[in-house]
């Protein structure tokens, strides 16, 4: 193998497990396998060791922590592959890679269905097709629907085609982003079956070149990988591949793959991350204009995200106008500071063009998964006025992240035709940024935070994706003061512990198990208790600070305090026995009171 680059992977015990795929968690390093026998074991040595030390990065263990896998014994296994690709130049390189999914997450068109699958493909080594680049675009293709593009206009084929590839630069032994078409241009004669790779820009037309016809100096090539597509079997190939892996595994699959202009290799292969079945809610047609905040009509999926209480907007102007990337770092800082601070999947993300992008972070927040992972929503911002088009991550590390954490993601094209976005509602409200960090005050013209309340006192705001017309309506409701209350009881029943607390089970009963709960309403409790005189005493004292924060809460929306928003009746064993008049809402055979699962009681 002297000579020949090849790569170290990470394989641990949980890495690649059904519903932990852990895709980009842990390092994988290529060395260059170039130089004496002394230099290139020393090469392999420490990149081992930088695999073995990504285990304890703090990306994984945040991961980890999300799926209770933190005391679980992760142990790392290292696994050394001979890297595909033909030497060309001082370069070595595949002529193409990329990643291919068994199934579809995330539908460019309402004619592609989930089962249809997709592939991300890029010129010369994956890395740019796995990972969120800033500056540049890989090709989407369905092996089952390859004639449904995801850019069907000439324009639009050449402004998000790839102009970049990764390559191995044998002389420094390390990898290099260098321009594509240059690349062609200078090594046309070595580069295998460059005629796949490219089409010609002719007359306003883009013309599937032939090896017979290709003047690589002369030719405005654009890379689309059209030949590839349709002249070649290619696309077959994956299709029976992701179906055989699929069947034989019995999971769907996430498969890289690569080829050196003759034979096509799987790289690696490993249960792909999967959303719930989101069901489809039509999108509400009777809502005024001033009480939406955005309509768009580009790459939507169905899934809904409600009663949302803050929005975090990076003003993408703003954002732009960092002078360096040290700042552009302190907005991702702050970030991640506010998604450990904001309640949980009650916010969303609002910002320029490519969150978690990789390069030039000019053009987006470079964010990671810990940073953002308590968000409900993603939104990628392009305004016309800036360079900030978002690439479709669908099929990066990034996005099989939002996917397992059922984060959902939208792009937002506001300068386009039917798409809208009231922006105005966003910068002419209070910031909440630096009550909430105090030590980010001289960040709020950049990152504004505003809690949905002062837009509508009382209210929250509703983003409904309706993928099957391609349509999704952000909009804000008026107070719902039952709705709120229940989502309220919903938090009790999340953070209480029953054992700590000696609880039995908890009922809801009154104005709002009835739906009747008014502004001033109180949340009314029964609880079946069994601990000890001290638990009931700590159980009571922890109801009352929670009933006060609730009622606080309450006169945030609603100008009205009562004292304690909590009515809770302690019952017991004894008590059930004896009948008494709070025990029989139990017992009674007309069911007046309803059962709240405890979460802690499924662990």
């Amino acid at each position: 193998m002297e000579g020949r680059p090849i790569i170290v992977r990470s394989s641990s015990l949980l890495e690649d497990s059904f519903g932990a795929a852990f895709s980009g968690k842990y390092k994988s390093l290529f060395v260059p396998n170039t130089g004496s026998e002394e230099e290139r074991l020393s090469s392999l040595m420490d990149a081992i060791a930088e695999v073995y030390a990504s285990t304890f990065g703090p990306d994984p263990i945040e991961y980890r922590r999300e799926r209770g896998l933190l005391d679980f014994s992760e142990e790392m296994g290292i696994l050394i592959q001979e890297v595909v690709g033909v030497k060309i130049g001082h370069y070595y390189m595949p002529v193409f890679g990329g990643v291919a999914f068994s199934k579809n997450e995330f539908q460019w068109s309402p004619r592609i269905q989930r089962e249809d699958g997709m592939i991300r493909i890029v010129p010369g080594l994956g890395t740019r097709a796995v990972d969120r680049v800033g500056d540049d675009y890989p090709i989407l293709v369905s092996p089952r629907k390859p004639k449904l593009q995801v850019n069907t206009l000439v324009s639009e084929k050449i402004q998000y085609s790839p102009r970049y590839m990764d390559v191995i630069n044998l002389k420094s032994g390390a990898i290099e982003t260098v321009d594509a078409i240059e690349m062609f241009k200078e090594y046309a004669d070595e580069f295998p079956n460059l005629n796949h790779i490219v089409s010609i820009h002719k007359d306003g037309r883009l013309v599937n070149s032939s090896s017979l016809l290709l003047n690589p100096e002369e030719s405005d090539m654009i890379i689309t990988f059209s030949n590839l597509f349709e002249k070649s079997d290619f696309l077959e190939k994956m299709k029976h591949i992701l179906f055989l892996l699929e069947e034989k595994i019995g999971t769907p699959v996430d498969v890289e793959f690569a080829s050196d202009g003759e034979k096509l290799y799987m790289l690696q292969c490993r249960p792909q991350s999967q959303s719930r079945g989101a069901e489809r809610k039509p999108i509400p047609k009777k809502v005024s204009q001033d009480m939406k905040l955005f309509f768009t009509n580009k790459y939507v999926t169905t899934g809904q995200v409600e009663n949302i209480e803050y929005l975090v907007y990076v003003v993408p102007e703003e954002y732009g106008n960092l002078e360096t990337r040290e700042e552009m770092q302190k907005i991702a800082t702050i970030i991640n500071e506010l998604n450990n601070k904001l309640p949980k999947r009650k916010f969303i993300l609002m910002g320029p063009g490519r969150w978690g992008s990789r390069g030039d972070i000019k053009l987006g927040v470079p964010v990671k998964y810990g940073d953002i992972n308590n968000t409900s929503l993603l939104i990628e911002i392009a305004k016309e006025a800036g360079d900030y088009t978002p690439e479709l991550s669908f099929g990066t590390h990034f996005f099989q992240d939002l996917v397992e954490a059922e984060i959902k993601y939208l792009p937002l094209y506001p300068d386009q035709s039917k798409n809208t976005f009231n922006e105005s509602l966003l910068l002419h409200q209070e910031n909440q940024l630096s009550h909430i960090l105090k030590a980010y005050q001289n960040y709020e013209h950049v990152v504004r935070v505003i809690k949905t309340s002062d837009i509508i006192p009382g209210g929250s705001l509703s983003v409904i994706m309706d993928g099957e017309v391609g349509e999704a309506l952000a909009y804000f409701n008026p107070p719902d003061h039952w709705s709120w209350r229940m989502q309220k009881v919903e938090e009790i029943a999340e953070t209480l512990d029953p054992e700590i607390y000696g609880v039995e089970s908890l009922y809801l009963i009154g104005s709002t198990k009835e739906g009747t709960a008014g502004p001033a309403s109180d949340i009314d409790l029964l609880v079946h208790f069994k601990g000890t005189e001290e638990q009931k005493e700590k159980l009571m004292a922890w109801f009352d600070k929670y009933g006060k924060k609730l009622d606080e809460e309450n006169k945030q929306r609603t100008g009205l305090k009562t004292g304690g928003l909590l009515d809770v009746h302690i019952i017991t064993n004894e008590d059930i026995k004896k009948k008494d008049s709070w025990a029989t809402h139990i017992t009674s055979p007309y069911m007046s009171v309803k059962k709240i699962q405890l979460k802690k009681e499924n662990n």
